[in-house]
């Protein structure tokens, strides 16, 4: 039964005491205040993030403290849905709170074993209608996760939410690193939006976004000496469209944003519909004083949950790819044999055959590819065009993935000629009817045991967790771009030290090669150059976390690249099971430590033009032996030389590091 009595004494309903902690943790307090507000609080397990839920004047607001400061401010909360405005004239009903418990394993994530606590709130108020609303807060030790919940309701049996007041403000002083949302319908063929928009680091939050249409998930936020917040989505599926932030607002901070009308070609609704009892996907807020807990967190897996059983375990590893170089023209028999060779010599265990290559190659000899693959002890991954009616990009083949007939049949022919795997490309935009095509082709792919990469595409929520069958998503302005301008070339730095931070934090990336030719074509002596070092590109294998991992090599590299960067890009693994956050700033530089059963990689970029010097604490590595892969200048050419030599890390875990401008470092066991 509700609770009604909203003008009862202030009271301290529930405290929670925590073990590890010597203060006092505040799990929940509900204080009444008669006709001011009705406020409920609820702490994570060491009680040093806060989240404060209350009411003003009918409107509900949530804000949250971490260590007694405000890093989100007083922020709306609530719906309008067609079955009544949840957004305002709101009448608390009822609190109740829980501990949740969650131990799980992935083998396709930052970890592979991970012990989920968190405190939850349930605050239900009802509108004009007394329709109830259920607004759910998961606080663990350094994230909040909220979403929106609705139970039966008479005889209705769906709700379609028309806009969500949700906002994100944060204290005036922040400072952004966003990548915004682009127009729909612009770009190459007519394909974007597709999240690859550049960064901006260090920005105001004043600043306007680039189109004008806010900026894509996830957002990450500097609030000065105070610290650091993440915000993204996660548990999005076919159960909702993908969301984004507005431009800042002074008053209302930022606001979430469903898809634009004109995505998909102005096909398909942009607001959101799911059947009661249900819920929206999760909002998900990652707090530190540090980057550490920005780098090392899980909440987007830590609240959704398997959405079906793998049909057969799945295997990580490299894959070697043609297009990345050779371009579109290398989708023949020929150069792919030449791949798999490359693949077989280098222990890889996939090659991804890209675009037109029914056409170049055809399906016969794509199968005749896949047989002699496979006695090579490598297995061949296909591209497909998700097309449809998205947007107007030709490659071949197309209308394979776009209907359950079609991908069916395909998915059945691939699996009988031994493919383990499919990237597919160009999806139309974020709405709801487009997440349902992501989860239709995870799904059918399952049951021919093929697993998937999306390019062209959305921002991955949860999904490692929510499929078995996922690897990664470009979802990220991608090495391509390092072929195609000489800008982009230049940025590669600024790029990967910004992603470890924001975009590949959140969820698996497939960058898409770590490149190992020093000129952007076929024959490594003309085009553009490569404006990052060799070390930069092997250290990049770790530092980008996806389970299946480019290392875009090619058959010239076996007899252009010193022995010890070969030996280590055959043996880098793909899957970990542990990453710490070492040092780092967004855009600049950064240091993570990942574990591979029981040898630890530490991978060092430097991001900017300038030699870097750093004196690293490596706790798990002290007084080890490692080998040491770093660079030493080299005024001859415009690459460092790159050397491995075996050194000691200190009795106290320290060790000294230096890298050349655009340069890296590699520490491993």
């Amino acid at each position: 039964m509700y609770n009604t009595n909203v003008n009862k004494p202030i009271t301290i309903k529930h405290m929670n005491i925590s073990l590890r902690n010597s203060l006092a943790a505040l799990l929940l307090i509900t204080v009444s205040t008669g006709a001011l507000a009705e406020q409920n609080k609820v702490a994570s397990p060491d009680g040093r993030l806060v989240v404060n839920v209350e009411d003003r004047d009918g409107r509900l607001y949530y804000d949250v403290c971490y260590d007694g400061k405000q890093m989100m401010q007083p922020s709306q909360l609530g719906v309008v849905a067609n079955i009544g405005d949840f957004s305002q004239k709101l009448v608390f009903r009822s609190v109740s709170n829980h501990e949740m418990k969650d131990d799980y394993s992935l083998r396709n994530a930052k970890a592979s074993t991970i012990h989920y606590r968190a405190n939850q709130m349930s605050v239900v108020y009802e509108n004009e209608k007394k329709l109830p609303m259920t607004v759910t807060f998961n606080v663990s030790d350094n994230d909040v996760a909220f979403r929106y919940e609705f139970g039966e309701m008479n005889e209705r049996t769906h709700i379609i939410i028309d806009e969500e007041k949700t906002a994100f403000r944060l204290p005036s002083h922040t400072t952004t690193f966003l990548s915004p949302q682009s127009d729909p319908m612009i770009g190459w063929m007519r394909s974007k939006p597709s999240y690859e928009e550049e960064y901006t680091p260090d920005a105001p939050m004043t600043a306007k976004s680039k189109y004008g249409k806010g900026y894509t998930f996830p957002c990450l936020f500097h609030v000065g000496q105070e610290g650091w917040v993440l915000v993204s989505e996660t548990g999005t599926h076919g159960n909702y469209p993908g969301c984004r932030l507005s431009d800042y607002n002074a008053e209302e901070g930022y606001r979430l944003e469903f898809p634009m009308e004109g995505e998909c070609d102005g096909r398909g609704a942009k607001n959101a519909a799911f059947p009661i009892p249900g819920a929206t996907p999760w909002r998900t807020i990652t707090i530190g004083s540090t980057l550490k807990p920005i780098v090392e967190t899980t909440v987007s897996f830590d609240v959704v949950k398997p959405m079906y059983e793998a049909s057969e375990q799945y295997k990580p590893g490299r894959y070697v790819w043609s297009w990345l170089i050779w371009q579109d023209n290398s989708a023949n028999y020929d150069d792919q044999k030449q791949m798999i060779d490359l693949a077989a010599t280098m222990g890889y265990e996939y090659v991804l055959v890209d675009g037109l290559w029914d056409q170049q190659t055809g399906r016969e000899r794509i199968a005749e590819l896949s047989r002699y693959a496979q006695q090579k002890g490598v297995s061949l991954m296909l591209w497909y065009n998700s097309n449809g009616t998205a947007n107007e990009a030709p490659q071949t083949p197309r209308n394979c993935m776009n209907t359950v007939i079609a991908r069916k049949k395909e998915m059945k022919w691939m699996k009988s000629i031994g493919v383990k795997g499919i990237k597919v490309d160009f999806f139309g935009g974020d709405k709801q009817h487009v997440m349902q095509l992501y989860e239709d082709i995870l799904s059918d792919a399952n049951d021919y045991g093929i697993q998937v990469i999306f390019h062209g595409c959305t921002l991955p929520r949860g999904w490692e967790r929510m499929f078995p069958n996922y690897v990664s998503s470009e979802a990220v302005l991608a090495s391509e771009n390092t072929f195609f301008q000489e800008h982009h070339a230049k940025q590669e730095g600024f790029e990967l030290t910004m992603h470890p931070f924001c975009r590949n934090t959140v969820a698996a990336m497939d960058w898409g090669g770590t490149i190992m030719n020093r000129y952007m074509s076929r024959d490594n002596k003309s085009r553009h150059r490569r404006y990052t070092s060799d070390v930069f590109e092997m250290a990049a294998a770790i530092v980008n976390q996806a389970s299946i991992q480019c290392i875009a090599m090619y058959p010239n590299n076996l007899s252009e690249l010193p022995q010890h960067e070969i030996s280590f890009l055959r043996d880098v693994p793909t899957q970990w099971d542990e990453t710490r956050f070492i040092d780092g700033y967004p855009g600049k530089y950064v240091v993570l430590a990942r574990r591979h059963g029981d040898k630890w990689y530490v991978a060092a970029l430097n991001g900017t033009n300038k030699p870097l010097s750093l004196n690293l604490s490596l706790p798990m590595l002290a007084g080890s032996e490692v080998s040491y892969y770093y660079e030493t200048a080299d005024k001859k050419s415009f690459w460092p030389k790159s050397a491995v030599k075996k050194t000691k890390v200190g009795k106290d875990g320290k060790m000294k590091i230096t890298m050349q401008p655009m340069g890296g470092s590699i520490v491993c066991e």
